[in-house]
């Protein structure tokens, strides 16, 4: 476990990345040596914790038999609360807001009780404190602990067991657990009162063991252990622990191996014999041994002792949570014994490790069909894969796309999550549906990296067409008036004001209305060729504004009506002025709709054809009705 040293300050903009050395070794093995990268990346704002942080803040809840000044919350960058993202408290300000509490907030963001402690007879007692936090940069943040203190119903200490007596061979060695003292109470803590030094015992002041100091030999010791509540001293409770050592004419046997380390294939067969142990007695006598299988209940469930064979019982299955919660190992001591005497035991540690066996092929998912609309960007999801496998870890997969990425197959497959993207130009009109070949091979599940298993998965992509958008012009109808001008001139009438919400190039062209050939187009420009004609005349123009490819045409049409008027020609000088009245040639734009009209025979037809259904229908329901 690699922690950071405590008071380091990290700055990024010095040093962004450790790299660290490690190496390590197990007993009869080589040295394994490795890198570990760690990468600093900078922090620019204080964050709070969310709980802390809210308008209710974070609860803490005591009991009221705290001990003064006991640290009740810390507002440090840890998951009980507080601040995240800084490596270190010490570069940190706290304030508190409110000072009515008898809570104390120290410099580095401690919540202490009160130095006299909680009064055990209130009921339920709550303080709120209000906490600002400030960092060197004057970045800050603020937040809330409520801390409910509660009525103490704590039970005396007391000894089950006041006295004890306990038996042990001589050649026991140093620092060996003897026995194991208990009391009941709440914060129990132990001491030997007598002898005030003890030469041959200790005591675990924690959890009551009482452990050697040295070698034992033939004697006799008397302790009086006291037991009392750390929090409340006064409440103490005392038992008294008489040892006798004896004695031994015979040495424990001696087994090989001493200790038994192995790596087993889950795949392992019930029945199988791990380990076959050669034990002999001392006093190279014919008496009896005796072997028994220790340790915890999943220990004791797999494994069993045939005589002095520890065998499999049940069959290692890798592949569970339940052996995952294990670490996949199983530990276990075989303890052997002459003639069933617990003072001439041998104890054989046992460490199994259960190591994994690729027994499964990936699994595809049901109806992998996706949808995608043909306009998709580059780099839309498309939709995820989502095969299984069996073997733990379970679902721990490699994607791959059969043939890779290219024209003929635009989408690409993310090797972890299996997402599938487009990589590519879609078009639904040359291809609707694409069948895309994904393999699934799974990893990490064997110790032999050889033995992987693949599986290919058939997955469709089905192209939602869109419309291509039309060309807007403005406006889409114009009427225009301009005088004609010499002929072989060339005279602009408008420009034509269209755009492609695609931004797409726009084509024009006249497509009615140009019989005589007076008009063209030069890009959005109309442009008129005056002739020698004398009498005014309208034109109707229809031109189409197309944009895209010719297979995926979308055009829009726009209208013109040009009256050219003659060029004006003149006259000698006369004394009689005529006007001339020029007729305007009326414009007549016609809407066709389709209507269909049935004649009336058709109608009668149809009625006397429904009426006749009718009764018949009828008639027929009446007959099974009479049946």
């Amino acid at each position: 476990q690699v922690t950071l040293a405590a008071g380091a300050e990290l700055d990024a903009h010095q040093v962004n990345q450790y790299t660290l050395v490690l190496r390590a070794a197990c007993p009869g093995e080589d040295e394994v040596e490795e890198l570990f990268f760690v990468r600093v990346t900078p922090g620019h704002v204080l964050h709070c914790d969310s709980r802390f942080a809210s308008a209710e803040g974070d609860v803490v809840r005591v009991l009221a038999d705290v001990a003064p000044r006991t640290p009740l919350y810390a507002v440090l960058p840890q998951p009980l609360g507080g601040l995240t993202g800084f490596p270190s408290p010490s570069f940190l300000q706290f304030r508190l807001r409110n000072h009515n509490t008898p809570l104390t907030l120290t410099r580095r963001g401690l919540v202490l009780a009160p130095d006299n402690g909680f009064d055990p007879c209130k009921d339920t007692q709550t303080f709120r404190l209000e906490i600002e936090v400030t960092d060197r940069h004057g970045h800050n943040c603020s937040g809330a602990v409520k801390v409910e203190v509660q009525p103490s119903c704590r039970p005396h200490v007391t000894f089950p067991e006041p006295h004890q007596a306990v038996m042990v061979t001589e050649g026991i060695g140093p620092w060996e657990v003897v026995t194991q003292v208990h009391a009941r109470g709440d914060n129990v803590h132990y001491a030997i009162l007598a002898p005030v030094a003890p030469e041959l015992f200790t005591i675990d002041e924690v959890t009551g063991e009482i452990r050697s100091t040295r070698r034992l030999e033939v004697t006799r010791a008397h302790l009086l252990i006291r037991a009392y509540n750390a929090l409340h001293p006064e409440d103490h409770a005392t038992a008294t622990v008489n040892i006798t050592v004896q004695g031994t004419d015979h040495l424990a046997p001696r087994c090989v191996p001493a200790i038994f380390v192995s790596q087993v294939p889950e795949t392992v067969s019930p029945g199988s014999t791990l380990v076959r142990l050669r034990c002999t007695d001392s006093t190279s006598t014919d008496r009896c041994l005796h072997y028994a299988l220790e340790g915890p209940p999943s220990s004791l469930s797999h494994f069993c002792m045939e005589g002095p064979q520890l065998k499999i019982n049940t069959t290692l299955d890798y592949d569970s949570e339940a052996m995952a919660a294990l670490g996949f190992q199983f530990t276990a001591t075989i303890v052997v014994t002459v003639e069933g005497q617990p003072l001439q035991s041998t104890r054989v540690p046992v460490l199994v490790t259960v190591t994994p066996v690729n027994e499964f092929r990936p699994a595809c998912p049901n109806g992998a069909t996706f949808t995608v609309p043909e306009t998709a960007a580059f780099g839309s999801v498309v939709g995820r894969v989502a095969g299984t496998d069996r073997d733990y870890p379970l679902d721990s997969l490699e994607y791959s796309l059969e043939g890779g990425s290219g024209p003929a197959q635009p989408f690409s497959i993310d090797r972890r999550t299996g997402e599938i993207r487009v990589v590519g130009s879609l078009d639904s009109q040359q291809q609707k549906n694409y069948r895309l070949v994904v393999r699934l091979t799974d990893t990490h599940n064997d110790l032999d990296l050889r033995k992987r298993q693949s599986r290919l998965c058939d997955v469709s992509v089905r192209l939602q067409p869109v419309p291509d958008p039309l060309p807007v012009c403005i406006p889409e109808v114009q009427e225009l008036r301009i005088t004609a001008g010499s002929p072989g001139s060339r005279q602009p009438v408008t420009r034509l004001v269209c755009h492609s919400p695609d931004s797409a190039a726009l084509t024009y062209t006249i497509v009615g209305g140009n019989e005589d050939g007076r008009f063209r187009l030069e890009g959005n420009t109309l442009v008129y060729l005056p002739s020698d004609r004398a009498e005014p005349h309208p034109f109707v123009l229809l031109v189409e504004v197309w944009g895209g490819s010719a297979a995926r045409r979308r055009s829009s049409v726009v209208a013109l009506v040009v009256h050219v008027t003659p060029r004006s020609t003149p006259v000698p000088p006369s004394t009689t002025t005529q006007h001339t009245t020029l007729q305007r040639e009326p414009l007549v734009v016609m809407q066709t709709e389709a209507v269909w009209h049935p004649p009336a025979w058709f109608v009668a037809v149809l009625t006397i054809s429904g009426a006749l259904l009718l009764v018949t229908l009828g008639c027929m329901a009446r007959n099974l009705l009479c049946r």
